[in-house]
């Protein structure tokens, strides 16, 4: 044992095993049970004892934050450390900047450094090449990463999942790894999440429902299911969060869907992922199962961008989120006011609570008194736009159910081919300019042989490459002008199927509910009333799922006599509130601000007696309530009087 050895040998000697995925791949030659026994066996033979065993199983050597590791460091800050055996050097790390200051911090502290397979020892070995080890040890772990990429760059582009293990509702194929099968019980509380999702509840509300119905979260699941460690620190393995619920809703996975590529870490050292633009993801349909069907997503995945809170009044307003205002095309606020009212009774007051409910512009609301260029209010009540909703949902599905061609072909007039035989020829023309593209690439290469050849000249060359790009460029524009008006047609066509498949499934109802308002409704454009006429007047624009503005042609009759009668009446009724209403501006304005008005001596005379008259009979029932009062006071202590002394 040498004289270094004497020196540390009051203080611990360390151990330090590592194993990454990467490593694993090699063989047996690496494995902990296999460096163990190799240090162990050096640290007998040349006495470095006492000694303590600290490894890190599964954990890349550009990694830092490893338990083990930090462990160690934390023994050497506390000067416990006498020193360390490795096997190869390249066991500690593959960073030789990091590596570089872990060994001079080693140096400084007088800590032996042993590589045993390498024969390094820092006590008696020169270390002047240890550091082009060290980058060449980097130099590996580069280049296993980038191959690792290549390998998952090829999986991916093929449409198989990159995750290790599949979400929250799938489990893997035993036969197949790159399969996923629908979990039946996570499967119902995914299709449970989304149908509270569409009854308008937001992701925290969701998670509340969720933790008071003792739903296991799933970490809870994965650990009760597939033997995971529950790292819930000793949270209630029923504690679900809005993030969580957040994230189910917004995973295309539930429909079928693959998607790859989302994230990309910047470096191979780093653990943090940075999001990729979703231009750059591949998705791929029909890879699983679906359990939730693209249309519910779609409307769930809406529903995640507008906050729906709750406000005193009661529960959130369903239309929030989905009212629109015309001129600044913002989204409009919901606005609700409890306004309790009472009527006195002889001995007490009964209560009346009535509620206003109604949406306003929101860049008004946000911009009164502050920007000159603030949109106007659009006031319009929430009663008003459900029953207008309710009424163009019931007439638009009821036409949609009984007139499906009529329906269909209404739907595709705005595309520029409104016939499956035009789609046809459109189809037929496509072909036909790919395979003349096709034969202007042979031409090109035949011609540029010609002129290698000396067969062609120049000039000729010149003359027949160029009208051969121009009608290649013709036929490629004309080509993508084909597959869009082909792409219009067959997507008209998708929708309308679909919005016939969502009628039938809502067949007979009166009541606007939120399923059926978020199912149908995309968004409601809200014009600003005009009262020009007299009468206030206002547009409002209902666009549905998958087929937008739609408005039934409508049947022309004419109107009952008791339709007239009340529309008359209804007539009458608001030009008599429009003719007080002017008077009392017209009388608001005629007294100016300071000023009162100077009513005539008569009319002031008949007031004051009113007045007089009207206050001499509250003050008669005050003092009837206060008479009332005494006796039923009077006659309480009577009656305990008489119990006590029974």
């Amino acid at each position: 044992m040498s004289m270094g050895t004497n020196r540390q040998a009051a203080k611990m000697t360390v151990l330090y095993e590592r194993l990454s995925r990467d490593d694993a791949l090699q063989g047996e030659s690496l494995s902990i049970a296999n460096q163990k026994q190799i240090l162990e066996a050096y640290a007998e033979q040349n006495g470095f004892k006492p000694y303590l065993h600290l490894a890190d199983d599964g954990r890349a050597g550009t990694q830092w934050d490893r338990p083990g590791w930090q462990q160690l460091v934390g023994m050497v800050e506390r000067d416990e450390v006498g020193a360390i055996l490795v096997k190869t050097m390249d066991r500690m790390g593959r960073d030789y900047l990091r590596m570089g200051l872990y060994r001079e911090m080693f140096k400084e502290r007088g800590i032996r450094l042993v590589a045993v397979s390498e024969g390094f020892d820092s006590f008696t070995s020169e270390d002047d090449f240890t550091p082009f080890k060290e980058i060449i040890s980097e130099y590996y772990a580069r280049d296993t990463s980038r191959k690792i990429k290549a390998v998952a760059h090829a999986k991916g582009s093929a449409g198989k999942p990159l995750s290790y293990n599949a979400i929250y509702g799938y489990r893997k194929s035993p036969g197949d790894k790159n399969a996923w099968l629908v979990d039946g019980e996570a499967a119902a509380v995914v299709k449970r999440i989304f149908a509270m999702a569409m009854d308008g509840m937001g992701p925290y509300q969701i998670a509340r429902r969720l933790c008071a119905g003792k739903v296991e979260k799933p970490s809870a699941y994965f650990a009760r299911t597939r033997g995971w460690k529950f790292d819930g620190k000793g949270d209630s393995p029923y504690a679900w969060n809005g993030g969580t619920v957040r994230n189910i809703l917004s995973k295309p996975e539930y429909c079928g869907k693959t998607v790859n590529f989302r994230t990309v870490k910047p470096s191979f050292k780093s653990k943090k992922f940075q999001y990729r633009d979703k231009s750059e993801w591949k998705v791929f349909d029909g890879t699983h199962p679906e359990i939730i069907s693209e249309r519910t997503f779609e409307a769930a995945r809406a529903l995640l961008g507008t906050p729906r809170r709750p406000s005193a009044c009661g529960e959130a307003n369903p239309l929030t989120g989905l009212l629109f205002c015309h001129e600044c095309g913002k989204k409009m606020y919901n606005s609700r006011q409890a306004k309790t009212h009472y009527t006195e009774k002889r001995f007490g007051r009964e209560y009346r609570h009535k509620t206003a409910d109604f949406y306003t512009c929101s860049t008004y609301s946000l911009s009164k008194g502050v920007f000159d260029d603030k949109c106007s209010q659009h006031y319009i009540r929430t009663e008003a736009v459900r029953r207008l909703a309710l009424r163009a949902i019931q007439s638009v599905c009821a036409y949609a159910r009984d007139n499906r061609d009529e329906f269909a072909a209404k739907i595709r007039e705005e595309s520029e081919i409104r016939h499956e035989d035009a789609a046809k020829a459109g189809r037929r023309k496509l072909a036909q300019n790919q395979k003349r593209a096709a034969e202007l690439d042979r031409l090109f290469r035949k011609t540029y042989e010609d002129n290698a050849s000396g067969k062609l000249s120049d000039k000729r060359f010149g003359q027949l490459s160029a009208e051969y790009e121009r009608e290649q460029s013709d036929l490629e524009a004309q080509s993508g002008q084909l597959a869009a008006r082909i792409a219009a047609f067959v997507e008209d066509s998708e929708k309308s199927a679909q919005f016939i498949e969502l009628a039938r499934r809502y067949t007979e109802y009166d009541e606007l509910t939120t399923p059926i308002l978020n199912s149908f409704i995309e968004k409601i454009v809200v014009h600003e009333a005009d009262k020009s006429s007299g009468e206030r007047v206002q547009d409002v624009d209902i666009y549905f799922r998958f087929i937008g503005q739609f408005a039934p042609p409508r049947e022309e009759r004419a109107p009952a006599d008791g339709e007239l009668a009340a529309q008359e009446h209804l007539r009458a009724k608001r030009a008599r509130q429009r003719e007080a209403n002017r008077r009392w501006y017209a009388k608001k304005k005629a007294v100016q601000p300071g000023e009162s008005p100077e009513p005539a001596p008569e009319e002031t005379a008949a007031k004051a007696g009113a007045g007089q008259g009207k206050h001499a009979e509250r003050e008669a029932r005050r003092r009837e309530r206060k008479r009332n009062w005494a006796r039923q006071d009077r006659a309480k202590k009577a009656a305990a009087t008489a119990s006590a002394t029974a």
